[in-house]
C-alpha cells in the first residue's frame, strides 16, 4: 500500500502538491515550510546556491527570488522538466546527490528539503561529505526534515504518513543524529530547531573558513 501511494504521489504533480501543502500546514503553510531552514543566512544576490534534491522547485522558487545564481540538482528526469517549467530562472543538473559534477568549492550555500529522509544511511553520508566537497570554506549546508517527535500528539500523524508514503530510509533517519553526522563530516552546526511538535528539524551547518 505504501509502495502505491508513494508511486502515485511522485507521479501526478497534483497529488504531491496536495500532500506537501497538507503536510506543511503543521509550521504555517507550504512557504514558510520551504523557507524555514533559510532564516537568518547571508543569502544575496551573488550568492552561489545549490538546491540539492530540488523535486520540482518547490523550494528553488523562492531561492531566485533572493539569488540570480541558483543551480537545481535531483536525480529525476520528470522532476527536472516540471521544474524548468516551474521556475525557469534557475539552472538545473540531473545527477545523484551523493556524486555531484560540480569542482570543489562552488556554492556558498548548499539547501535541500525533505530529502534526506529517502537516503539509506551509508547514502546519507555520501551525500553529506559531497555537500562539505563542493561548499566554499565558510559556506552554509541549510536543510528541513524529519525528526523523531518530541510531543507524543504527533507521533500518530507522523506514523500514518510514514506507513502511507515513505520507505525504511524515513524510519532510520528519525533514529539517526542528524547534527552529530554533519559534524562528523567536518562541519559546525551552527543552528538547530524543532518544529511541529518535534517532527521536523531544521539544521544549519557551516564548513569552517
Amino acid at each position: 500500500m505504501a509502495t502505491i501511494l508513494r508511486d502515485l504521489s511522485y507521479r501526478y504533480q497534483w497529488l504531491y502538491d496536495a500532500i506537501a501543502r497538507l503536510s506543511a500546514l503543521s509550521v504555517g503553510g507550504e512557504a514558510r515550510f520551504r523557507q524555514l531552514a533559510l532564516q537568518g543566512l547571508p543569502l544575496q544576490e551573488d550568492t552561489q546556491v545549490l538546491d540539492l534534491c530540488c523535486g520540482s522547485g518547490q523550494t528553488t522558487q523562492f531561492l531566485v527570488q533572493r539569488s540570480r545564481h541558483v543551480t537545481g540538482l535531483d536525480a529525476s528526469p520528470r522532476s527536472l522538466q516540471r521544474a524548468q517549467r516551474n521556475v525557469p530562472q534557475a539552472a538545473y543538473v540531473q545527477a545523484f546527490a551523493e556524486k555531484m559534477p560540480f569542482p570543489e568549492a562552488q556554492f556558498d550555500l548548499v539547501h535541500t528539503s525533505a530529502a534526506l529522509h529517502e537516503m539509506a544511511p551509508d547514502q546519507l553520508r555520501q551525500i553529506v561529505a559531497e555537500v562539505y566537497r563542493v561548499l566554499k570554506p565558510g559556506g552554509y549546508f541549510a536543510l528541513i526534515d524529519l525528526h523523531q517527535p518530541t510531543n507524543p500528539v504527533f507521533w500518530p500523524g507522523v506514523a500514518a504518513f510514514l506507513w502511507l508514503f515513505e520507505t525504511e530510509t524515513a524510519w532510520q533517519l528519525l533514529a539517526t543524529d542528524l547534527a552529530q553526522v554533519l559534524e562528523q563530516a567536518g562541519f559546525r552546526v551552527s543552528g538547530r530547531s524543532l518544529h511541529a511538535g518535534g517532527s521536523l528539524q531544521v539544521l544549519q551547518a557551516q564548513k569552517p573558513a
